[in-house]
């Protein structure tokens, strides 16, 4: 056994990694931080003929100024549909509908809201930081899998030591993304 099973697991762990760091980057983006944002209506679902759909799927979304939002569904029949999902949302704006589409102005943060918010940015960075940890954790039992297989031991600690410099970057990423994401929600 050679040492290209030590740089499949180590390349394979680093694309596990990256898609959990942007996974993380696109949940920030629905954190809204008293400017119009659409993509807080990202997981805002509807019921589109029987399916449950984001609402950017069955409506445009523009900021006409910094503090409105423009919702017009391709379907008027979906504005009572997507004014009551937005609501049962909870995400804190008040739709108001005019027949033709939907309009948004979003509220100043209050403080409260904003701890709050920081408190789900924190959670989401923490489930970030556990998948990173949990792909380490897979890579190092596949490396001691394939030791057992007859890949010699100094390759396989060469793999973990590199599988924890890869984690230890990631934490790190995480940490700078939520310390932005913090000042720009405390930021009024």
């Amino acid at each position: 056994m050679d040492i290209s099973k030590q740089k499949e697991v180590l390349t394979s762990a680093k694309e596990k990694m990256q898609k959990a760091m942007l996974h993380l980057e696109e949940e920030l983006k629905t954190y809204r931080a008293g400017k119009a944002n659409p993509a807080v209506f990202n997981n805002v679902m509807v019921d589109y003929f029987g399916n449950p759909t984001p609402v950017p799927q069955v409506a445009s979304i523009t900021t006409p100024d910094a503090k409105t939002m423009l919702i017009q569904p391709w379907d008027k029949k979906m504005i009572p549909v997507i004014e009551k999902a937005i609501m049962v949302a909870n995400i804190g704006f008040t739709p108001q509908n005019n027949g033709e589409h939907i309009r948004i102005n979003v509220p100043p943060l209050t403080e409260e809201r904003r701890k709050e918010l920081v408190k789900k940015v924190k959670s989401e960075g923490e489930t970030a930081k556990i998948s990173i940890r949990n792909i380490r954790r897979d890579g190092v039992e596949l490396l001691k899998k394939f030791q057992k297989e007859g890949l010699p031991e100094d390759v396989v600690k060469d793999g973990e030591d590199a599988l924890q410099k890869e984690t230890d970057s990631y934490n790190k990423k995480i940490e700078e993304v939520l310390s932005i994401k913090e000042r720009e929600i405390m930021t009024v």
